[in-house]
């Protein structure tokens, strides 16, 4: 098992491992839980382990990201009569995790919640930080709050469930890591498995890379942007076609556009590495986009600044930068990043 501290804004541990549930300690007061319905076995050992008497099951998926199941779950948590003192645990995967922890921040102006994430992607990305959040039609992650766990309990052998696409687009966020920090063994993905017997170590490293990220800046007025690298393509992608693309397979995507953007620029050509990620993951397929078509998404991107749409571009392993980029070059970088897409197979 590995444990990860947090230290600051909040104090709050992280483990990763085997049995993760006898680490948990005893729950003071009132507890409800919220869950996705895929992971239900895990959910009710979650709640009988931990004296729970109050279980939601919500649908999993962005489609629990919604205005509508944010109020049913509000309402669900004021008809049982839960009280500020009262605990949230959320058992599922990455959309469960930002809906229950921003269900969390705005309950009875907030109340303490623990995570406890199922997928790849929830463990290294949505449980870690302190974001949670909501979408609108008109883009991802447009409502949300900051508001940090008491603590995330992964178990790793809820991952053994996955499918095994699900198990790999989740690794996405663990290789846009190894990007952001240098670190090349976060850039080997090919061999991880759900059995894999340094998967705990894999997983920890690439959460350590987000906590020393997010300690630094945690409410995302500096460093932390660094983390967008490859969503503003990403968001707006999952967004045009509707959720239909996983999040992990439009943020890899948008690592390929965003080193393209870096190649323009001068910096250090690191397509070798996104098209190995691209070819392992084996992502859906992209329709032949134009860049009108999503430029209005790209707009409504949460990372715009007065007028100014925000690139993170990397110019290396462990270098990059965060800036506003003239159309023509965003332009001509997509023009590229559709000749890839079609050299890999990718546009269907």
């Amino acid at each position: 098992m590995r444990r990860i501290e947090v230290h600051k804004p909040t104090p709050y541990p992280i483990l990763i491992g085997e049995g993760v549930l006898r680490e948990v300690p005893r729950l003071k007061g009132p507890a409800a839980l919220l869950y996705d319905q895929n992971v239900e076995a895990f959910a009710q050992e979650v709640a009988e382990a931990l004296g729970v008497p109050h279980l939601l099951a919500l649908q999993g998926g962005e489609g629990a990201k919604t205005l509508e199941v944010y109020g049913k779950a509000l309402s669900w948590l004021a008809e049982r009569g839960l009280p500020r003192n009262a605990t949230l645990l959320v058992v599922g995967g990455g959309t469960l995790t930002d809906l229950g922890g921003f269900v969390a921040a705005t309950y009875l102006r907030g109340v303490p919640y623990l995570a406890f994430p199922t997928t790849t992607l929830a463990v290294v990305d949505a449980s870690v930080g302190g974001k949670t959040g909501l979408n609108l039609p008109e883009g991802k992650n447009l409502v949300g709050a900051f508001h940090f766990p008491r603590g995330v309990y992964a178990e790793v052998g809820a991952l053994k469930t996955l499918p095994p696409f699900t198990f790999r687009e989740g690794l996405v966020e663990a290789f846009k890591h190894g990007l952001i920090a240098g670190d090349e063994a976060l850039l080997e993905v090919e061999g991880l498995s759900p059995e894999s017997p340094f998967l705990e170590d894999y997983l920890a490293r690439a959460v350590a890379v987000k906590v020393a990220v997010t300690e630094e800046d945690p409410l995302e007025r500096g460093k932390r942007r660094l983390l967008n690298l490859g969503h503003t393509l990403g968001h707006a992608l999952e967004a045009r076609t509707q959720h239909a693309l996983p999040h992990g397979a439009a943020v890899a995507y948008g690592l390929l556009y965003a080193a393209l953007l870096g190649k323009a620029l001068g910096g250090e050509d690191l397509l070798a590495h996104i098209r190995r990620l691209l070819l392992w993951l084996s992502p859906p397929k992209l329709p032949p986009l134009k860049w009108e078509e999503l430029l209005p998404y790209l707009l409504r991107d949460k990372k715009k600044v007065s007028e100014s749409l925000h690139w993170v571009v990397p110019l290396g392993l462990g270098r990059l930068s965060v800036r506003p980029l003239p159309e023509a070059l965003l332009k001509e970088a997509f023009a590229l990043w559709r000749e890839e897409l079609a050299l890999l197979g990718l546009e269907g």
